[in-house]
C-alpha cells in the first residue's frame, strides 16, 4: 500500500495505491490517523483511483476512520473507485456514510 496526502483549499485528499487488506491495514490505519492528527482540514476525500483490491479488513479501516472524523465534526467522501472497488463499497453500505463525489 502506498498512500499520499494532498491539502487543497482546506480539503485533505488521501490517494490510495495498491491493496487495502489484512496485510496493509495496520499501516493504512496508522498513516491516516497520523495525517488526521497533524494536518488542519475541514473535509477528507479518499481518492481510490489506484486502489486495486480491498477486503473486509479494508472496509473496517475506512469505517474506523469515518467514526473518528465524525467525532471531530469532519466529513469524509470517496472518489474515483474502479468498478471492482465500487461493487465492494456498494455491498458494504459505505456510501451511506461516506458519499461518493466526482
Amino acid at each position: 500500500m502506498n498512500l499520499k496526502t494532498e491539502l487543497r483549499d482546506d480539503v485533505l485528499y488521501i490517494l490510495f495505491q495498491g491493496e487495502l487488506d489484512e496485510y496493509s491495514a495496520g499501516y493504512t490505519r496508522d498513516f491516516l490517523d497520523n495525517a488526521f492528527q497533524k494536518l488542519n482540514f475541514s473535509d477528507v476525500v479518499l481518492d481510490l483511483r489506484d486502489l486495486e483490491f480491498m477486503d473486509s479488513t479494508g472496509i473496517g479501516v475506512l469505517i474506523g476512520r469515518y467514526k473518528y472524523l465524525r467525532n471531530k465534526s469532519k466529513r469524509i467522501f470517496i472518489s474515483n473507485a474502479n468498478s471492482t472497488i465500487e461493487k465492494i463499497i456498494n455491498m458494504s453500505g459505505i456510501y451511506e456514510i461516506m458519499p461518493k463525489i466526482y
